[in-house]
């Protein structure tokens, strides 16, 4: 099992290394994976990934990477759990915990599309409006911090096949 773990990330992580393209545009994939990714929207990860990286001229493979990296079952519970306290802080509305946990009950428990978005409209809007707050604000910092050190990795990167390249 752990030999498979090892093995999957390394896999992946060069994958995400021979990515290509400019350092510029793949830092911003990341970016907009990674907020994507922390907001709490999981039925639409997907789709608001690939259209924030298509509007903003991002990687959509850099994108869609970082936000099954961000967003997966090991962080999103504490993800929306922060979202909802940072909203809660934010916002004039006052919501419990409960109210939060209808949402995360069906993405456990169910995990279909359709199922998740009867528990968003079961939470209520107001609910929903306190997550997203929360998770927007939590999100930024870490999307700037992950497109400076995603825009400096690629960027060390390019730079190693350039001199590998000129040696040749």
């Amino acid at each position: 099992m752990k030999l498979e773990l090892r093995r999957a990330a390394r896999y992946y992580y060069l994958r995400f290394v021979r990515l290509k393209g400019h350092p510029g545009v793949l830092a911003r994939g990341v970016a907009i994976g990674t907020f994507v990714g922390i907001t709490p929207t999981i039925p639409f990860h997907t789709i608001l990934s690939l259209l924030f990286a298509f509007i903003l001229r991002g990687s959509k493979i850099a994108a869609l990477f970082s936000t099954i990296i961000v967003s997966n079952p090991i962080t999103f519970l504490p993800q929306y759990y922060l979202s909802w306290q940072i909203g809660n802080w934010l916002t004039p509305g006052k919501h419990s915990w409960k109210d939060v946990s209808i949402l995360i009950d069906a993405i456990i428990n169910g995990g279909k599309f359709g199922e998740t978005l009867t528990a968003l409209g079961q939470i209520g809007m107001e609910s929903l409006i306190i997550l997203l707050a929360g998770g927007m604000v939590l999100a930024l910092p870490f999307t700037l911090f992950f497109y400076c050190l995603s825009y400096m990795f690629f960027r060390s990167i390019q730079k190693k096949q350039l001199e590998k390249k000129i040696l040749k």
